[in-house]
């Protein structure tokens, strides 16, 4: 792809690098913004770089949030007995788009994936052990997707967790295994945590 301008290109590769954008939406894109009111413009990328400079880690289950706590650890009105456990973000804005879920999120920032060099140390488990070691939590839901390494991380959790006086479940089977929370329909996500079941380890 020839450009007449260094600066569109280096904006074109700025917006390819993006997960989903290829060159030719990257151009389109480019040139959406320059046929814009400058101001325009200038509001897009501020929005950017405020989000970027300015976007916190919430201190209690780590969604994203604009102060400490995010809206949701703040909300009066959720249950803070019932705890979700969720591998991203990602799958809170799934899981809060069923209006099925009252209670509060815990964000563990992935699965365990030893081929990925990914370890128990690496997610926030420590976090969701000094949570549940207050006593306000009565029951953890895991929300985590139908995977060999979901299951992995499901079974570590539930090890943990045995020392604790709290009710382990898992979202029903509604979501096909090998698939991805994030991605299953609405109504379909909705029914597997208002049926979720008891969690059995392995024997």
């Amino acid at each position: 792809m020839n450009f007449s301008s260094k600066l569109i290109e280096e904006a074109v590769q700025a917006f390819a690098s993006l997960p989903g954008i290829g060159k030719k939406t990257a151009l389109r894109l480019v040139l959406h913004l320059m046929s814009q009111e400058e101001e325009m413009t200038d509001t897009f990328a501020e929005a950017i770089v405020k989000m970027r400079k300015n976007i916190k880690s919430c201190t209690c289950c780590h969604n994203l949030s604009d102060e400490l706590l995010c809206n949701i650890c703040q909300d009066t009105r959720r249950s803070k007995q019932v705890l979700c456990i969720v591998e991203g973000i990602r799958d809170i804005m799934a899981i809060e788009d069923t209006a099925q879920f009252k209670g509060t999120y815990h964000v563990l920032g992935g699965v365990i994936s030893p081929i990925e060099g990914i370890g128990p140390d690496d997610l926030n488990i420590n976090s969701l052990l000094e949570r549940i070691e207050k006593k306000e939590i009565k029951e953890v839901i895991m929300a985590i997707s139908p995977t060999i390494e979901g299951d992995t991380t499901i079974f570590f959790l539930s090890k943990k967790l045995e020392a604790y006086d709290v009710k382990i479940s898992t979202i029903a089977r509604g979501v096909s295994f090998g698939g991805e929370l994030e991605y299953a329909d609405e109504l379909t996500l909705g029914r597997s945590i208002v049926a979720r079941i008891p969690y059995r380890g392995k024997d």
